[in-house]
C-alpha cells in the first residue's frame, strides 16, 4: 500500500470511530434528576408551652326537639367537631331511614343531656317525621 493512499483511510477510520459514540438525530440523554423531599417534624400531641390541651370532653347538649340536622349541627359546635358523628332510629319502630335530615325532629337522646361525652362517643338520636308525634 503507498502512503498517499494510507492518509484518506487513516481520516476515514478516525472520523468512524469518533462518530461511533454519537447517534445522529437524536438528542444526547438528560442527566437523571433529583428530588429532595423534607418531612417537617412531628408537632406534639401536647403543647410545650405551659397551656392547657384542648377539651377533650364536654357535656352532652339537649337537642330533643330539634330537627335532625339542627342537632347534628349543634353536636358538632359543642364540641368543636370532637364529636363529629352521631346516629339517628326511626322512634316508631317502623326502620325508615333519615334522608333529608331537615325533615325529622328528635324525641330522645342518648346519652342523656348534660351526661359528659368524649371523642369516640357516637350519640344516637330517637326521631320522627316533622309532621309527627314522639
Amino acid at each position: 500500500m503507498n502512503a498517499s493512499r494510507a492518509v484518506p483511510l487513516l481520516f476515514v477510520a478516525l472520523t468512524a470511530a469518533a462518530l461511533a459514540g454519537c447517534s445522529i438525530g437524536t438528542a444526547p440523554t438528560p442527566p437523571p434528576v433529583t428530588v429532595t423531599v423534607t418531612v417537617p417534624a412531628p408537632v406534639p400531641a401536647t403543647p410545650t408551652d405551659g397551656a392547657a390541651p384542648a377539651a377533650t370532653e364536654w357535656p352532652m347538649p339537649d337537642v330533643v326537639g330539634m330537627n335532625l340536622q339542627a342537632a347534628q349541627d349543634h353536636l358538632q359546635a359543642v364540641t368543636g367537631f370532637g364529636v363529629p358523628l352521631s346516629t339517628s332510629t326511626d322512634a316508631t319502630g317502623q326502620g325508615r331511614a333519615q334522608i333529608l335530615d331537615r325533615n325529622w325532629v328528635v324525641c330522645a337522646q342518648t346519652p342523656a343531656a348534660g351526661t359528659r361525652i368524649t371523642t369516640g362517643v357516637v350519640p344516637d338520636f330517637k326521631v320522627v317525621k316533622t309532621d309527627e308525634r314522639c
